[in-house]
């Protein structure tokens, strides 16, 4: 519970920062949010990581050579898992959002430092944008792209 609120604390500084005063109510909610899918991330929490994501997404995540669905979302997850790596921490940095009516895209870049089985640790940089539209089941993601800005550190 301390690391989420120095987690919540340090995404709150970087809003302000980055003049989170002009952004909308729907903007601040939807960053609220990315900051959840990396806290699943971190507790391991397909589930939860999951229900963020609307039935009908459709995007092309770094971890895929072509686009795909929800059922397959969570893989990079699962196979971070099947190799014992756990989300020691991430550094998630808010580049741009616009809110449209249902719509609301976010660009951030999120390095994350990767702990494996024996200690080891890897870091990595990754360019991220996710469209959010607000539906019956509140705000989730219907489209996204990421790519690797840098290749994993070790």
């Amino acid at each position: 519970m301390k690391s989420n609120r120095a987690s919540l604390a340090a995404v709150l500084t970087l809003f302000a920062l980055t003049g989170s005063a002009q952004q909308s109510a729907d903007e601040d909610s939807v960053w609220k949010l990315e900051h959840s899918y990396w806290e699943y991330v971190k507790a391991q929490d397909v589930t939860s990581y999951k229900a963020l994501w609307h039935e009908n997404f459709v995007g092309w995540p770094s971890f895929s050579p072509q686009a795909v669905r929800k059922d397959h979302v969570a893989d990079w997850m699962t196979n971070y898992q099947a190799k014992r790596l756990r989300l020691k921490s991430y550094l998630l940095k808010p580049a741009a959002s616009q809110a449209t009516g249902q719509l609301v895209v976010v660009y951030y870049q999120i390095t994350t430092e990767w702990t494996g089985p024996n200690g080891s640790e890897t870091s990595e940089t990754l360019r991220a944008m996710h469209t959010w539209l607000r539906g019956d089941k509140g705000w989730q993601i219907i489209s996204g792209m990421s790519m690797r800005e840098t290749a994993p550190k070790q």
